[in-house]
């Protein structure tokens, strides 16, 4: 308001515009006058003034997908000591506002006729290590070119994004490129005890998927018919991705232009992300703050 009657005083004056708006003439002088010297405001104003810089680099330079409990958590770990309702109120006044998870549409094609493992998770996605338990599911994606396939396996662990696939079919070989990439990455030889979770998809219950988790020693872990619950921390990474990265930058050209995008959000997700379930830390730092504790129990023994 202060920047429209500043473009337009010289034309109708300051007066004559401060009555049709709802302002003071005073509050006007009052804001120019800060503006030429911005010692003169208060220092409540000053202060408002430095963290909404703060407030605008920390939204901008995690995707513009931050609302205001991620920026008041991003502040409080750089050292920024201010009240979460501050937060709350710049950001309105700047406009500034972070991603809204939209409804999820089912993917899931139940093979119930086909014999599948027993539920070993049962709801409770906690690990107490890195590659202990894995969860996979996979979304779809509608592009100019026709619709598109992308597959994730987390680590329950830190929630980390230990593998992912974009494919234009929805078929066994997506899936299974997700899983043959977190093995590559993530499973150490001789350990026996990572557990696999997935829903009852037929891509997680077909023979070549089967045979790949037992020929690296991963159990295999799957839910029940139709019951989202089941493989709940799965379905919230692809919520995550379809509000942060699918619906903020669509629509979609190409199958390219998605696995592009997949890939960076992937690593900022990875290594950046603020994540509420791991202590407001992204998934890197916490597994490198696990093995670092890790580390001092063995010298210490």
């Amino acid at each position: 308001m202060i920047a429209f009657i500043e473009t337009y005083r010289a034309d109708y004056g300051v007066e004559p515009i401060c009555h049709v708006l709802p302002i003071a003439p005073s509050t006007f002088y009052h804001q120019a006058a800060i503006a030429r010297d911005p010692t003169r405001a208060s220092p409540r104003a000053r202060r408002d003034g430095e963290l909404m810089e703060h407030i605008r680099r920390i939204w901008q330079d995690n995707r513009a997908v931050y609302g205001a409990r991620k920026v008041w958590h991003s502040l409080r770990r750089e050292g920024h000591p201010v009240a979460r309702c501050t937060v709350e109120r710049l950001m309105r006044q700047m406009g500034l506002k972070g991603v809204i998870r939209g409804r999820q549409v089912t993917t899931t094609r139940p093979d119930t006729a086909r014999p599948c493992p027993d539920d070993r998770v049962n709801r409770q996605f906690r690990a107490e290590a890195p590659n202990q338990l894995w969860v996979s599911d996979f979304t779809y994606v509608q592009t100019w070119n026709g619709m598109v396939y992308v597959a994730f396996v987390v680590d329950v662990f830190a929630r980390r994004i230990v593998g992912w696939k974009v494919s234009t079919s929805m078929t066994t070989q997506c899936v299974l490129d997700a899983l043959e990439q977190a093995i590559w990455q993530r499973k150490p030889a001789g350990n026996t005890a990572l557990i696999h979770h997935s829903d009852r998809g037929s891509q997680y219950l077909s023979i070549r998927y089967t045979e790949r988790l037992a020929l690296a020693d991963i159990d295999a872990s799957v839910g029940t018919v139709g019951d989202s619950y089941d493989n709940a921390l799965a379905e919230t990474i692809n919520g995550l991705y379809k509000a942060e990265v699918i619906h903020r930058l669509g629509p979609w050209k190409s199958m390219a232009q998605v696995e592009w995008e997949t890939l960076r959000w992937v690593d900022w997700y990875n290594n950046q992300r603020l994540l509420a379930p791991i202590g407001y830390r992204p998934p890197a730092e916490a597994e490198r703050a696990f093995y670092a504790d890790q580390n001092k129990l063995d010298i210490a023994a």
